[in-house]
């Protein structure tokens, strides 16, 4: 009995990398074994700074807090150690973005912690 091979779902197999290498550089984007590891690299890459994003995001949002809480003569650790000890449940999101957007509110929340 011959050996069939599934040729069909070879080429789907392939067709899917290079269609998710699509737009890479060179040989990145024509070459199915060169594409395969781009693509893996990517996906590795993408998981990675998903994770990352978070940790990223809450830097920027306690850079923004401090900035705040600075324009109203306290600092980022004084003020959040004074919002514990009063049990105000804010977030940081929350608090960045009214140090940002709302600068009125946000110096009334320091002035009622500090």
């Amino acid at each position: 009995m011959p050996r069939s091979v599934n040729s069909v779902a070879s080429r789907a197999r392939r067709k899917k990398i290079l269609k998710s290498a699509k737009g890479y550089f060179g040989a990145r984007s024509k070459v199915y074994t060169v594409a395969k590891n781009a693509v893996e690299k990517a996906g590795l890459y993408a998981y990675r700074d998903r994770k990352n994003k978070k940790g990223t995001f809450r830097s920027l949002w306690i850079t923004r807090i401090n900035a705040g809480a600075r324009a109203n003569g306290t600092t980022y650790g004084k003020l959040m150690n004074e919002l514990s000890k009063k049990e105000i449940v804010l977030n940081r999101k929350v608090l960045a973005d009214l140090a940002m957007n709302h600068p009125e509110t946000f110096a009334a929340i320091v002035k009622e912690a500090v």
